[in-house]
């Protein structure tokens, strides 16, 4: 940071003298060079999608995922620390579980979002927390309807038609700004995703990645799941060939 953030950036309750806290700075900066995770919401449900770079070629496919179950009802796409982004999840579970319990119905996904976006903050108020180095986007459809959030490191939280976080997330919200979301069902939005993550993925800079995807729509009886692998490997030979195109011209 420079000579500014000296002696300011030591604990995460300590502003520097023009007002920034730069510990959720770098927590930021964690998920700005994580894999691209993007959700966008279509009129019968959510899309997620993750561009999970692989580490090592010794890694089994499948492990490590990106893209987690929160309830029945929504599903969290991850950017950043995978171990941080786990204990959000890990959180998101317990909230949704506890309130199941305590009322009998599936938590609404606004307070579901809620919950976890205050506990995220809840780590950038004290000076013996960190603040989490993931950012996620949560997807889920309740009684009103299909619902989209990206909650930040420093646990702001907003509802969205289309996002997109980490080292894409510029070129990927380009790209979704051009979709027309509310005419699309997710089975046609399962491609534009996959297209969007082929499309900024940098083969030359970034290491490979395997694609995950998920989706809470009407298809699939308004629950999260995993798009079936039959279906997944033609959204991929579809993105494949028309990222090769675009190249090509």
């Amino acid at each position: 940071m420079g000579s500014i953030g000296t002696g300011y950036d030591l604990s995460v309750t300590t502003f520097s003298p023009d007002g920034r806290v730069f510990q959720i700075e770098y927590a930021t900066k964690a998920v700005d060079n994580s894999g691209t995770v993007i959700g966008i919401k279509c009129k019968d449900g959510i899309v997620l999608g993750v561009e999970k770079l692989i580490a090592s070629k010794m890694l089994l496919e499948g492990s490590n995922r990106r893209i987690h179950a929160v309830h029945r009802h929504a599903g969290m796409g991850v950017a950043g620390l995978a171990a941080d982004g786990r204990q959000i999840v890990a959180r998101a579970k317990s909230e949704a579980s506890s309130y199941e319990s305590m009322y009998g119905e599936p938590i609404p996904v606004k307070e579901l979002c809620d919950r976890v976006a205050s506990y995220v903050h809840l780590c950038t108020l004290y000076w013996w927390l960190r603040p989490f180095g993931s950012g996620v986007i949560l997807g889920g459809y309740d009684r009103d309807g299909p619902q989209l959030y990206m909650i930040e490191p420093s646990g702001v939280a907003y509802r969205y038609f289309g996002a997109a976080i980490g080292k894409g997330r510029q070129a990927a919200k380009t790209e979704i700004e051009k979709l027309k979301l509310s005419e699309m069902t997710c089975r046609e939005g399962i491609v534009e995703v996959a297209k969007i993550i082929y499309g900024v993925h940098d083969e030359a800079k970034d290491k490979a990645f395997e694609l995950e995807m998920s989706w809470i729509c009407d298809e699939s009886k308004r629950q999260h799941e995993k798009i079936p692998a039959d279906l997944l490997e033609e959204v991929k030979a579809l993105a494949k060939a028309a990222h090769e195109d675009m190249d090509a011209d």
